[in-house]
């Protein structure tokens, strides 16, 4: 029998049954696993994939959808990833094509390696930020922040999804109340009895990540980060808006260093919705 070309094998939903396939995928290209976070997209967005007829997968991405579930507000995509002997073939165009088809008029948005963003950019995504991404071991020190933090307790939730709303825009309700179970840590900030900000650390192999990071301003966010820091001996991973200087500056004197940088593209929408200045860090940048 010949071989399927790439270009007619078809592409279909991933379900967390491919939760190792989308890992062994990862592993591929030399990423980590990230089995834990594939298992958070995978339950919370729609995975599209295309199976090798040899085993494995060719190829995956995952679309989370945000706002109504019959008419989304935003779709953020993520992972997008093509087994490294089927690289080069036009495999990414292809699957990306396919989700913007099934997106139809729903905007859209991700975060871009430099490797990636000239398809994107082909596809009309428009570059609409940057993010960095900081890790390394947090040592305390200085001023410490005079903002109030605690752990998050299931009476917080109400509270913690008004906030999201606010700040994020669509609502990620079916995001959100996960964080709980896949978080390490999930901590809020008050000031006279009134939230103004949380935080969650979850696991993503030897690192601990903090995302999403949602703060009143600045020192809230530096009061979250420290917090969610000491009560981890992981290095810190995260992702910060480039236009939060201030709060880079002090991640890159608490110890972290940055590692690399990604463009924010939009697609169908001139920026993201919501309070730019309150979003420190998204839960994860394939996620948003």
């Amino acid at each position: 029998m010949s071989t399927p070309s790439l270009s007619d094998l078809p592409i279909r939903r991933l379900t967390r049954g491919d939760l190792s396939a989308c890992a062994d995928l990862s592993e591929d290209r030399g990423w980590p696993r990230e089995e834990h976070k594939w298992g958070l997209l995978l339950s919370a967005g729609t995975g599209y994939g295309i199976d090798d007829p040899a085993g494995g997968l060719v190829s995956a991405c995952v679309v989370t959808p945000y706002g109504p579930g019959e008419r989304p507000e935003l779709g953020a995509i993520g992972m997008v990833l093509v087994a490294e002997r089927h690289a080069r073939q036009g495999v990414g165009r292809r699957l990306m094509q396919y989700v913007l088809e099934q997106a139809g008029t729903t905007p859209l948005t991700l975060h871009a390696t430099p490797y990636g963003q000239p398809l994107y950019e082909e596809l009309g995504f428009k570059v609409t930020g940057r993010a960095e991404m900081v890790r390394g071991r947090f040592a305390p020190g200085g001023t410490a922040p005079g903002i109030a933090t605690r752990p998050a307790t299931a009476e917080d939730l109400a509270a913690i999804l008004r906030l999201d709303s606010e700040v994020f825009g669509p609502d990620r309700t079916h995001v959100i109340t996960r964080l709980p179970a896949f978080s390490d840590q999930l901590r809020v900030a008050e000031e006279d009895g009134r939230l103004i900000g949380y935080a969650a650390l979850w696991p993503n192999m030897d690192t601990h990540v903090v995302g999403p990071l949602i703060a009143r301003d600045t020192e809230t966010a530096k009061a979250l980060v420290t917090s969610l820091a000491a009560g981890t001996d992981r290095p810190l991973r995260t992702d910060i808006d480039v236009r939060h200087e201030d709060l880079l500056a002090w991640l890159k004197e608490r110890g972290l260093e940055g590692v690399a940088f990604n463009a924010v593209m939009n697609h169908g929408a001139p920026d993201l919705p919501g309070d730019w200045t309150r979003r420190f860090a998204p839960l994860t940048v394939a996620a948003g």
